[in-house]
């Protein structure tokens, strides 16, 4: 064939391809780990006292470094199309998935966790408390960099994370992340250790300032190297069709208008409720809260809790959890931004309490360590000093995060909720 004849081949191969459909995203499978929930529909204290005390130590870790808001949105060039990751649930505890490090590329599972900012893998040095996970060794990795510092995390429960600081590429949904820095831990909290934690790390999803390596988390980092076409995330968690999009919002998930509500100190997507209703009935007016994908729960003080609970004639079953006849669980309501978002009976219901018994343990908990309103967030304290009442932060987890599809507009500062398709 003559050199005319390749090249005419070439182009129309070529032409051939462009005209074909491209997918505007790409997808990957998320897995589940075990439930709060037994299989036959009890209540597993045990692992649910265990999960409140890793989520109230991992948000009290991070408070200290919480920077302030931002008043003008973030301007950004044209970038590629969206991309999304469908999400597999942890039995409603966990929501994770696939990214891949280093070069070559290793895949690792991670918790994409809204309430946390930083990349923690654990390491090859790791000892055994990171046994069963697939390890990160920066030795086979030819982008892998040490930064030369350690970190450590420590927790309510007396575990702790620890280890060093590295850059190396990050590849999420198709989407590249170079020189991010993230941490390879030599050693594991009991909380993140197989089989109790299935996947391999976490993927903190908040804003830098919550980071405790002071550092962009990924997808800081793919919004600074104009890499996905928005600067927005958003998720959509369920038994099933999850999905986790970067860079977008898929409109064929959620029915009705997205009410978006600012994001009133970045770090923690923390924003101002207006209501909290049971059976109909207001039983906090107003609230501040976070939005974690990292917790399963909604928690809150006992001073918010025990009056919610006191008002359905709910029994105190201790560690934070209430429990209410199993016939007549009460509907309950989220009143955000004028919106109101009711909670299904499945998400509110945690399972009976005994084994067998006609009680069932509420989603809604009193958190122990946190203590008030105002050593969680200081910002709170102030807004509770100039209004004269008490502040009402909340931690809204999967709980409520299972009834909505939620956005997350990190270059307008806002968080948008409506009711899933």
């Amino acid at each position: 064939m003559c050199p005319l004849s390749h090249f005419i081949l070439f182009a129309a191969l070529r032409a051939l391809v462009a005209a074909l459909p491209h997918p505007s995203f790409v997808s990957i499978p998320l897995r589940r780990r075990s439930s709060l929930t037994t299989v036959d529909g009890a209540f597993d204290i045990d692992k649910a006292i265990s999960h409140l005390a890793f989520s109230e130590s991992k948000i009290s870790s991070r408070l200290r470094s919480l920077g302030p808001i931002s008043d003008t949105p973030a301007v950004h060039p044209t970038r590629r199309d969206t991309g999304s990751i469908p999400l597999t649930d942890g039995n409603n505890v966990l929501w994770y998935g696939t990214i891949s490090v280093g070069t070559p590329a290793v895949d690792f599972l991670v918790d994409f966790d809204t309430g946390s900012a930083d990349l923690v893998l654990p390491s090859s040095s790791c000892d055994s408390t990171c046994n069963g996970h697939t390890l990160y060794n920066p030795n086979t990795s030819s982008t892998a960099a040490s930064l030369g510092q350690t970190f450590m995390l420590s927790y309510g429960d007396g575990s702790s994370v620890q280890g060093e600081q590295y850059t190396d590429t990050v590849v999420i949904a198709g989407y590249t992340a170079t020189n991010q820095t993230f941490g390879a831990a030599t050693q594991y909290s009991s909380n993140l250790q197989s089989p109790t934690f299935p996947a391999d790390g976490l993927m903190g999803m908040g804003f830098k300032s919550l980071s405790i390596y002071g550092a962009n988390p990924v997808i800081q980092t793919l919004i600074d190297n104009n890499v996905i076409s928005d600067p927005v995330f958003s998720v959509k968690l369920a038994s099933s069709g999850s999905e986790l999009r970067l860079g977008g919002i898929n409109s064929d998930l959620y029915s009705g208008s997205l009410t978006y509500t600012p994001v009133t100190q970045q770090g923690f997507w923390q924003f101002d409720g207006d209501a909290i209703s049971a059976n109909g009935n207001a039983t906090l007016s107003s609230f501040t809260a976070i939005i974690d994908t990292g917790t399963t729960l909604i928690l809150g003080d006992l001073d918010t809790i025990g009056p919610f609970y006191a008002s359905l004639n709910a029994t105190d079953l201790g560690n934070g959890f209430y429990t209410l006849d199993c016939d007549s669980m009460p509907s309950i309501s989220i009143t955000i931004g004028g919106t109101t978002f009711s909670l299904s009976s499945t998400t509110f219901n945690l399972g009976t309490y005994p084994t067998g018994s006609s009680q069932c343990v509420g989603a809604f908990t009193a958190t122990g360590s946190l203590g008030s309103a105002c050593f969680l967030f200081i910002p709170a304290c102030d807004r509770r000093a100039d209004h004269g009442h008490p502040s009402d932060t909340l931690i809204l987890g999967d709980a409520f995060l299972r009834n909505v599809y939620t956005v997350f507009d990190m270059g307008q500062s806002r968080i948008g909720f409506a009711d899933l398709a």
